[in-house]
């Protein structure tokens, strides 16, 4: 395994100081991100998976935990300065195209509002330049920069939001949902995309996405959230053809898939949280079963999971 870019430690995200109505959006996680890989982040809508992305890059303070980002605290005190040059390094890349450009921007002064917080054209013909050349690598063109965000398709415009994020060269990049907007046609061009520019530039994903088959088409390693916990977090071959949790069976056993007659045999398998009790005193962690595969369980089922090989 490569180096770790990101280290994530016992992240908690409460919302409501109310304890009666706390909502822990995040509850005590922690995995690491390595150079250059793809992380996907799965989970229903509600999970906490979405919360996760925007707590890593300070969009929103930890409640408790810490993020270590090349080494160093996200969530420490900093200056501006220090800020400055942490937000050019990690960008994210957002789920609606559609509300995240400024309607009233054209697609020349989008792209190019981190070039100029971050002062990196030399002047106004580099900076054209720049943003030419962002337009370019995301599949568009030139002249497309002098328009405004209406005149654009739901891919155009992710697209657009891919050239922006890219714009300041940074290492890290969380994309949060970036397809589930699109259109199905348009989603494999969008994640095609992600992948061409990761191998050109290096750079490192976390893929945020409800969408299994994406998610191990386009990623390395799987984390899947349940109810603000990790519950599993596997390499993704692994993932789906030993998954561990209870959960995670049960996502797994939803996916379609177009075979008419796996479909009429296909069983779903359901997952209440009610019937996956633990007893009293039972203390409920991340451990290792297999290497690198890692199940949220009690020492109990740990040790049966390690003896048996098989699924709870």
């Amino acid at each position: 395994m490569s180096e770790k870019l990101l280290e994530i430690r016992n992240l908690k995200q409460y919302f409501n100081k109310d304890k009666a109505n706390e909502v822990r959006a995040v509850d005590d996680i922690t995995f690491d991100i390595y150079k250059g890989e793809t992380l996907g982040l799965v989970g229903e809508s509600g999970c906490g998976k979405s919360t996760t992305g925007r707590t890593i890059i300070r969009l929103y303070d930890a409640t408790a935990g810490e993020v270590y980002f090349n080494g160093e605290n996200v969530h420490g005190k900093k200056s501006k300065k220090d800020l400055k040059k942490f937000n050019r390094k990690m960008q994210m890349i957002f789920q609606d195209p559609y509300a995240s450009l400024n309607p009233r921007m054209k697609v020349m002064d989008i792209i190019a509002e981190g070039i100029d917080i971050h002062g990196l054209a030399k002047n106004q013909t580099d900076r054209k330049e720049m943003v030419h050349d962002l337009l370019e690598t995301v599949g568009l063109s030139k002249e497309h920069a002098n328009r405004y965000p209406h005149e654009f398709s739901g891919g155009q415009r992710q697209r657009l939001g891919i050239a922006r994020a890219l714009a300041v060269d940074p290492e890290f990049i969380i994309a949060d949902e970036p397809i589930s907007a699109l259109d199905v046609s348009i989603q494999a061009q969008v994640v095609n995309l992600l992948r061409e520019l990761q191998q050109q530039k290096g750079l490192t994903y976390l893929f945020i996405a409800h969408d299994l088959s994406m998610v191990k088409y386009i990623s390395d390693r799987i984390g899947v959230m349940y109810f603000g916990k990790l519950v599993e977090l596997a390499p993704a071959d692994e993932l789906y053809k030993n998954p561990l949790h209870p959960y995670t069976q049960s996502l797994l056993s939803a996916i379609p898939l177009p075979d008419p007659d796996y479909e009429r045999n296909r069983v779903r398998k359901s997952y209440d949280p009610a019937v996956h009790k633990y007893e009293d005193g039972e203390e409920i962690a991340m451990r290792e079963v297999t290497s690198g595969h890692y199940v949220f369980c009690s020492e109990r089922e740990f040790e049966s999971l390690k003896q048996e090989k098989a699924t709870f």
